[in-house]
């Protein structure tokens, strides 16, 4: 770890991992260069023509890169070694919970017969991979208070819009057409996007003065139109909803469902669980508590559990154990009232076993521990950093917490996109900013539960280091330049948002 902080200027005495531009593969391409090569076997090459209906062939030949494996190769690892990683520090990316995942799980999945399997596997040859999942289907309820669930989803905002199509069947199943769910000011993104996607318009119910759900405001917005209510509990501002049992029986009330948004599981497992609080549907962000893959486009998981009443509407198929025979065996089958299927197969495999090995190797103490450390890291980075950054709301956070940069953009206009683009400069990811909405200059904070309390010292130290800096003209102007120390320098975001460029353009003389 540097010495020294960094926040623009001369960071020449920085470990640098290669600050030169890396050019595209397309300027890496050269004509008749190639990363494979297969014998054709004496088989005679067809022309397409002959094979291809022609309305789906293209005019003119698509210019795709032409490297040599070793270019490719090579131009993909210079690549991964500018991009920082959970692997590589400290990433207190808030409400994304980017924590480092043991590498155990990596290893159990990719053991021979779990990840060499065909998915058109028989069932009677797959007996194995369904008690697995069958397993962690169990333990998914366990965990979270629910009945059944499915395994489908591949990700958190995949799980919600299954969990709002059960909604949707739950209420049809009653005759009822119900159109609108609220959602609290403070939600994910992803959560007004999905009750959208599912066809319902979103309502939204304001934070009182504590951050909290304003519960008189609430029970204002319910009516016989409401399907039900999007929740996370601790709340996107790190704030356990201390009226939650209120909020469900309100909800309730009204012919309503509780949707529980699993982003923040990871803050309560082993001490509560949603079921218990009153929600109907919960869904469990894998990657952000058991070990799993983050995602980034790639493969992930978003368990959906939901009540017993509820279980009938559950994309199917599903594993179930069944007898045959006079013997027990592992079936695949699909509720009475299933709203259909909502991935290929049966959900991402691979990731689903890294879950629940991670689940086994930790057990209820150990899983327990993980919500517990998640907890009291986060609390003491929040008070090692609350006389430089304002702490908008001052009751005991969960797992993650909200600064604000409010007070160093009024003394002396540095704001919070110049204190995470500085940290870029001192070996730590940057915090989330600017969300949740609710809060000006918002730094969003989630340490998770592996970092040790030396690396959280380090990035307490540099936080209130950099807000220092801030008060001085000559560390201001440092700080509008952050970062220094990065392969690419502060790009224009606004510009790059209101007009993207999403291709190409070919050097002239290529």
């Amino acid at each position: 770890m540097q010495d020294k902080v960094y926040a623009g200027g001369d960071a020449s005495s920085v470990p640098l991992m290669g600050k030169s531009a890396e050019p595209t593969i397309f300027e890496l391409s050269a004509k008749g260069r190639t990363a494979f090569s297969l014998r054709t076997q004496e088989v005679p090459v067809r022309d397409p023509k002959e094979t291809v209906p022609e309305s789906l062939l293209r005019e003119k030949v698509v210019e795709l890169p032409e490297v040599s494996e070793r270019d490719l190769v090579g131009h993909f690892t210079r690549l991964s070694s500018r991009q920082y990683a959970v692997d590589l520090g400290a990433y207190p990316l808030g409400s994304c919970t980017m924590k480092y995942n043991p590498k155990f799980a990596d290893q159990v999945a990719t053991t021979s017969g779990l990840y060499d399997i065909h998915p058109l596997t028989p069932d009677s040859h797959a007996q194995g991979w369904l008690e697995l999942m069958a397993t962690l289907e169990r333990y998914v309820c366990e965990i979270t208070g629910m009945a059944e669930a499915t395994l489908q989803p591949a990700a958190g905002a995949a799980g919600e819009l299954t969990g709002l199509l059960i909604m949707g069947a739950y209420h049809r199943s009653y005759g009822r057409k119900r159109t609108k769910v609220i959602i609290p000011d403070s939600a994910h993104g992803t959560n007004p996007a999905s009750v959208t996607l599912a066809g319902y318009e979103a309502v939204t119910v304001p934070s009182n003065d504590r951050g909290l759900v304003d519960l008189e405001h609430l029970r204002k917005l319910l009516d016989d139109d409401v399907a039900g209510m999007m929740l996370t509990n601790p709340n996107t501002l790190g704030l356990f909803e201390e009226e939650i049992h209120q909020i469900a029986e309100a909800v309730h009330s009204v012919g309503g469902l509780m949707y529980y948004d699993g982003a923040n599981l990871n803050a309560i497992i082993g001490i509560t669980r949603p079921g218990d609080m009153g929600f109907d549907i919960v869904h469990s962000n894998l990657h952000k508590t058991f070990a799993t893959p983050h995602g980034g486009g790639g493969p992930g998981a978003g368990p959906v559990a939901v009540t017993a009443e509820l279980a009938p509407f559950l994309p199917g198929p599903k594993p179930a154990l069944v007898m045959e025979d006079g013997i027990e065996r592992y079936r695949w089958v699909t509720p009475q009232a299933s709203i259909g299927k909502v991935h290929g197969f049966f959900g991402n495999a691979v990731v689903l076993a890294r879950a629940l090995s991670y689940m086994l190797y930790n057990g209820f103490d150990g899983l327990k521990a993980v919500s517990q450390y998640a907890v009291l890291n986060a609390n003491w980075l929040r008070k090692m950093v609350s006389q430089r950054y304002d702490i908008p709301y001052s009751q005991t956070c969960m797992h993650e917490f909200v600064a604000s940069a409010q007070r160093l953009r009024k003394e002396g206009g540095v704001k919070a996109l110049d204190i995470a683009k500085a940290l870029l400069d001192n070996g730590f990811h940057a915090p989330t900013v600017y969300f949740p909405l609710v809060v000006d200059e918002a730094l969003m904070m989630e340490p998770t539960e592996t970092e040790s309390l030396q690396t959280l010292i380090v990035l307490a130290e540099r936080l209130n280091a950099l807000a220092e800096l801030a008060t001085t003209k000559e560390g201001q102007s440092q700080l509008h330049e952050a970062p220094v120390n990065t392969p690419t320098r502060r790009v224009d975001e606004a510009l790059a948002a209101r007009k993207p460029r999403l291709t190409f353009d070919q050097p002239a003389n290529h």
